[in-house]
């Protein structure tokens, strides 16, 4: 048996005990294909039917934000519209996994600002660490991912619980109660049964969550202002460039996107060669795109400085689109007007088989609150 904790209590869930009361609760859900809603066996599932037969009379919402390979730099810019303008009363934040592969600084910071975007909405956020294969050494060795170690330095500085779903259900391997293959046949997916070993966890520190005091001073001050942040350069101030701002040359089109839920609208070129251009103000910039083996690459350009060029993967997995992938181009800038402009190449290595150029979002990342 491990000896790391699962489960960790902070503040109560003071807003999502209020709903129960009222008779109405929304639960959101942000993450990557582990929370993803479209499998529909994935680990919310069988906590939203727990949630249901507990609660009878309570009339329950679910706003599952989760898309598969993506992170919290893509979610910092997707918690208003798909989290907060829809009423949220208690989020989970999957984003343990996903953003393993980023570097330590540029997670911490767009993490935290996530965090601070929800609690501002007087959100209840937990964390939910799921497990992915690599890491397995160091958790079969009682040692913390360097991914859910920071993340539990901002759940200690924000009084954020969370719930180590990886390590519960290593736990049941290890007492010979779930076979490996019917927890992670590809050592990151879980199967149905997998899925609900992650939700036992769950659901048990939601039980003994309910038996915890309604309120707190702490969670009080909290409402009427967020403390000081880990990182004063975290992502908690964004927003984003309309397309009509953007200046074009060559064949370009605005269309509404009927391939995925999660995208408005793309602005969309399959020229090489065309151009676009915004200024801005703000510290960095992320674009969203609807990405896959036929998407073009691009080269970029800021005030009119060195021209840097994009050669992204392209895994065995993807498709020829479908993934809402992110470019993040920096957050280094200083707070002065800025001049962006874009070149759409053809890129061809890496597996680029096409010159579809298809943008869902331009955002922009603010100096910190």
């Amino acid at each position: 048996m491990l000896k790391q904790q699962i489960n960790h209590h902070r503040h109560p869930l003071a807003r999502t005990m209020r709903r129960l009361e009222q008779g109405h609760l929304t639960i959101g859900f942000i993450g990557g294909s582990i929370t993803d809603a479209r499998p529909r066996h994935n680990w919310p599932e069988p906590v939203i039917a727990w949630m249901v037969e507990r609660y009878p009379h309570v009339r329950i919402t679910v706003e599952n934000a989760a898309i598969g390979a993506t992170g919290s730099d893509l979610a910092v810019f997707r918690a208003k519209r798909d989290l907060i303008n829809r009423g949220c009363d208690l989020v989970f934040v999957e984003y343990a996994v996903n953003d393993a592969g980023e570097p330590s600084n540029k997670r911490m910071r767009s993490r935290e600002g996530l965090v601070r975007m929800l609690l501002d909405s007087d959100c209840d956020v937990l964390f939910a660490y799921t497990f992915s294969q690599d890491m397995y050494e160091v958790m079969i060795e009682d040692g913390i991912p360097d991914t859910i170690k920071e993340m539990e330095q901002l759940a200690e500085h924000y009084g954020i619980g969370s719930i180590w779903m990886g390590l519960h259900a290593l736990n049941e391997v290890q007492r010979g109660k779930l076979r490996w293959e019917e927890w992670l046949p590809d050592g990151l997916h879980p199967t149905s049964r997998g899925s609900f070993t992650y939700a036992e966890s769950v659901i048990a520190f939601l039980q003994k969550e309910w038996g915890r005091s309604e309120e707190s001073e702490w969670i009080i001050r909290r409402k009427s202002a967020l403390i000081k942040p880990l990182d004063p350069d975290n992502w908690d101030r964004v927003h984003e460039i309309p397309f009509q701002q953007v200046k074009t040359e060559g064949p370009w089109v605005v269309r509404r996107w009927p391939y995925y839920e999660w995208i408005d609208q793309v602005l969309e070129t399959a020229a090489v060669g065309a151009k676009l251009s915004f200024t801005f103000e703000g510290r960095g910039i992320v674009l969203g795109f609807d990405f896959g083996k036929t998407s073009a690459e691009f080269r970029y350009r800021i005030d009119e400085g060195e021209w840097k060029t994009e050669s992204r993967e392209r895994p065995d997995w993807l498709g020829d689109d479908g993934w809402y992938r992110v470019s993040f181009l920096g957050d280094h800038l200083d707070s002065q007007p800025h001049l962006f402009e874009l070149e759409v190449i053809h890129g061809n290595r890496n597996g680029c088989k096409g010159t579809n150029f298809r943008l869902a979002k331009i955002g922009i990342i603010q100096i910190s609150r």
